[in-house]
């Protein structure tokens, strides 16, 4: 008999989980078991990781969405629950970046990232708390970035996003604690992925997005009497 992997019958929501970091998660929380719903905004690229993820055993369900949009997200709740049942780990990797002096960057610019990377994690983890909070029990996680931390030239919107969310989660934290819900937010540094450029890096020496998905598992693996709060990567090696 097979033994019983750790998120067997768990359900997880992972934002932006076509390519890159999201997929990476994906791939590790399928192979401990856990039934997988995948949303982004281009159905065309989530069916490509669906079928990728089926290959390897994964339970898996798609949905395009704009998690900036309220109207979305209970449409994407909706069809999980429906589907799978309701969700355990709430994986908030969706995310955007403008890179350049904050006083060439136009309104549109701030909406866009902040909305994505701020806003979508509130809108998500709002919807999701109440069914987390019933059962005393859940994970969310946030993938924020060592920008939330450290301050850099042409980083202003970006790195205003990512200090919002760390705070943001710290908050969600401290209210979700007390009905054994987890909330934890991984920092990595610059990550290999078509995400931002990497113009002069090594990136044979950068995080790859594996990394950052064995830091989601060892916080969903985590003993029930205790959580991860906060995990910071860097490479082992400057890039």
């Amino acid at each position: 008999m097979a033994s019983k992997k750790p998120l067997d019958g768990k359900v997880a929501l992972i934002t932006g989980g076509s390519r890159g970091i999201g997929l990476a998660i994906a791939r590790s929380l399928g192979r401990l078991g856990a039934k997988l719903s995948l949303c982004a905004r281009h159905a065309d690229k989530l069916e490509t990781a669906a079928a990728e993820l089926q290959s390897e055993g994964a339970k898996v369900l798609v949905t395009a969405a704009d998690v900036t949009r309220a109207s979305d997200i209970g449409k994407l709740l909706q069809k999980t629950e429906q589907s799978f049942g309701a969700i355990d780990v709430l994986v908030n990797n969706a995310g955007i970046g403008y890179f350049g002096p904050f006083q060439g960057a136009a309104e549109a610019d701030w909406d866009a990232v902040l909305d994505t990377n701020l806003k979508s994690v509130f809108l998500l983890s709002k919807a999701v708390a109440p069914g987390m909070i019933e059962r005393r029990a859940g994970h969310i996680i946030n993938i924020a970035s060592l920008a939330g931390k450290n301050a850099f030239a042409g980083g202003g919107i970006y790195c205003a996003s990512k200090w919002g969310l760390l705070g943001l989660t710290e908050c969600m934290a401290e209210d979700l604690r007390q009905y054994g819900i987890r909330v934890s937010a991984i920092c990595p540094g610059s990550v290999a992925t078509d995400f931002s450029p990497h113009a002069g890096k090594d990136v044979r020496k950068m995080l790859q997005p594996e990394d950052i998905a064995h830091a989601v598992e060892a916080i969903v693996t985590q003993a029930p009497q205790s959580f991860i709060s906060e995990i910071l990567l860097r490479p082992t090696q400057k890039p």
